[in-house]
């Protein structure tokens, strides 16, 4: 089980470095007016240039891709409920995306900038939950499926 979680952590660091630089491309497509915007203009001032808030972010990135893919063990154990694993993977994505989007700036400052971050997380959170859920159902739908036409 170590060496399994060593892997997904392993494998998620670069697809979470590569997601990250998506994501700025795909707001600087839409909000930079044709220039590319790497980084939060107040992030990079806080980590004093441009490059080190860069560089800062996309440890993060990877950082979170990783917890992501050690954390989505928790959707492979058996012997616990769906309210379960949906409890904890919860609790533990919200723990490697808030901190690191407060950090870099994704969110604004205050009560209400975490609240907004949060609510738009947690709808995110229960579209991807509900398709996957829809996926999940249809897959077993068609496999009963085929077991009934071979009784």
């Amino acid at each position: 089980m170590k060496r399994k979680i060593f892997l997904r952590i392993l494998t998620g660091f670069p697809i979470g470095v590569t997601i990250g630089y998506l994501i700025t491309i795909i707001i600087s497509l839409i909000l930079a007016e044709g220039y590319y915007s790497p980084c939060v203009p107040s992030f990079a001032d806080a980590a004093g240039s441009e490059i080190n808030a860069v560089m800062i972010q996309a440890l993060l990135c990877g950082v979170m891709g990783g917890g992501f893919g050690g954390i989505s063990l928790i959707w492979e154990i058996e012997n616990w409920s769906i309210v379960k694993q949906t409890g904890i993977y919860f609790f533990a994505a919200s723990l490697l995306l808030l901190p690191a989007a407060y950090f870099t700036h994704w969110m604004e400052h205050s009560v209400k900038g975490f609240l907004i971050y949060f609510g738009i997380f947690t709808l995110i959170f229960a579209v991807i939950w509900v398709i996957q859920l829809a996926i999940g159902k249809r897959s077993v739908n068609k496999i009963n499926s085929g077991l009934n036409k071979l009784k």
